[in-house]
């Protein structure tokens, strides 16, 4: 017996899920780029649609779950649309994916920008796994980018792939071998978004330190792209994604140092506190070389903030590990730590050692540094109090109380009590006050 065949055409509803990073975004943009040229109508998340993609993560169990719960939330919405899961979710486990129930197509990353000419002809989910559409290799092609429908800053992707193998991670299976987007090609991206207006340009990539180095020479390298990228004319600033602490060098920090294009702001991927978890992590660095090179960046670059992924229980951590990681991360004043709790990935290294510590320990840890990184954001906060700062208004929505939200170059979320010039702008204002982990800001000149 046939399939039913999907009813769905140009002009339809969907809605899209991004899970995980900022690639991830940028990759769902593109998508959502694709399906608006074939007339597709684009909705929120959590609005009725006709078709959902979901745009997965797997690094952790926690993001797998929440892929299932995206699926489940869709078929609530509208228990007749197609859903669609991609990512690396679906590229690690495409089995997994396809026996979540309602969901109408698996696609690999290779083939998920070709989203919009896979959905045509989609069956009735019939009770049987979803097909499954993984194509050749792993590999997502680097596309260009036309613009973001509900945006002030822009993402560029520059890398991707990653060439680490840390023995908690599947990340590199899902999205193959490091490589780099040419530099005229990275040129034409950052120019295109300067010309539409966007003020912050959000240089992104998997292991965005690694860009250029499967080219080879110091001419291709991180460094010597933002030195271009930050002479280009224009009025906007640059925002680096998350960075391996090896890849903060003199000649990356020197770059940084000597616009004031870049935001002081920097998301390092520390992991840990403990050397000895960090040699059984497979990290190319020790605590000592973290230390080391924060001290350099903010000697370097006045006023830097510093956020951090944070890993907690990693198999054969102890008390004292856990210790060295919550004193390094009062020590090096990480406001912004992204925690998250060991997950065994299968076919792992890491997942084959025995001594894993027990969930309720690692949820324990977990709520101490989140805690110590809430009083050390707090404190940072109100350190803002009073002065003078610029912020790019993100959203306007006027008729509310504190309607106007936009982040200043450091990254602090800011709530302005009047109105600003407009969104996507840069607009003078003064700190006069905290709302939780939120600054407000009154906008200077505009009363």
């Amino acid at each position: 017996m046939k399939a039913q065949r999907s009813a769905l055409a140009n002009g339809s509803r969907v809605a899209l899920t991004t899970l995980g990073c900022k690639v991830n975004a940028y990759e769902s943009a593109i998508i959502a780029q694709r399906l608006g040229a074939d007339h597709w109508t684009r909705v929120g998340e959590r609005e009725c649609a006709d078709l959902y993609v979901i745009n997965s993560c797997t690094v952790t169990a926690e993001a797998d779950r929440q892929t299932r719960q995206a699926v489940r939330r869709a078929l609530r919405l509208n228990p007749a649309a197609r859903v669609v899961v991609t990512g690396c979710y679906a590229q690690n486990d495409p089995q997994a994916c396809a026996d979540i129930p309602g969901v109408s197509l698996v696609v690999g990353n290779e083939q998920k920008l070709s989203i919009p000419g896979l959905i045509c002809d989609l069956p009735v989910p019939s009770g049987r796994p979803a097909p499954v559409r993984l194509g050749q290799s792993v590999d997502v092609p680097i596309q260009l980018l036309n613009g973001y429908h509900d945006r002030s800053r822009a993402l560029v992707q520059v890398q991707q792939g990653c060439d680490q193998s840390c023995t908690f991670c599947v990340i590199h299976r899902a999205r193959g071998a490091s490589r780099s987007l040419a530099v005229d090609a990275v040129v034409r991206q950052v120019r295109r978004f300067i010309a539409q207006g966007y003020r912050e340009i959000v240089v992104c990539g998997i292991d965005l330190g690694s860009y250029g180095q499967e080219r080879g020479g110091p001419a291709v390298s991180l460094a010597a792209l933002l030195a271009y990228i930050a002479n280009l004319p224009g009025d906007f600033r640059i925002r680096l994604s998350s960075l391996d602490p090896v890849h903060l060098d003199d000649q990356l920090l020197e770059v940084l140092a000597s616009s004031p294009r870049f935001c002081p702001y920097l998301h390092l991927s520390i992991q840990c506190g403990s050397t000895l978890i960090l040699k059984r992590m497979g990290r190319r660095y020790d605590a000592a070389l973290v230390r080391e090179r924060v001290v350099q960046a903010r000697g370097r670059i006045p006023g830097l903030i510093l956020g951090g992924d944070i890993m907690v229980g990693f198999p054969t951590e102890s008390a004292e590990d856990f210790a060295q990681t919550l004193r390094l991360i009062d020590e090096l004043d990480i406001i912004y730590p992204h925690v998250f709790t060991y997950s065994a990935r299968p076919g792992t290294p890491a997942a084959r050692i025995s001594r894993q510590v027990p969930k309720n320990v690692r949820r324990e840890r977990a709520a101490i540094l989140r805690q110590t990184g809430q009083q050390l954001r707090t404190r940072a906060l109100e350190s803002q109090l009073w002065q003078e700062a610029e912020i790019l208004v993100e959203q306007v929505n006027p008729g509310g109380s504190a309607a106007y939200h936009g982040r200043l170059a450091n990254y602090m979320p800011v709530w302005l009590s009047t109105p600003p010039a407009g969104a996507g702008c840069f607009q003078a204002a003064q700190i006069v006050g905290r709302q939780g982990d939120t600054l407000v800001a009154r906008a200077l000149g505009r009363e």
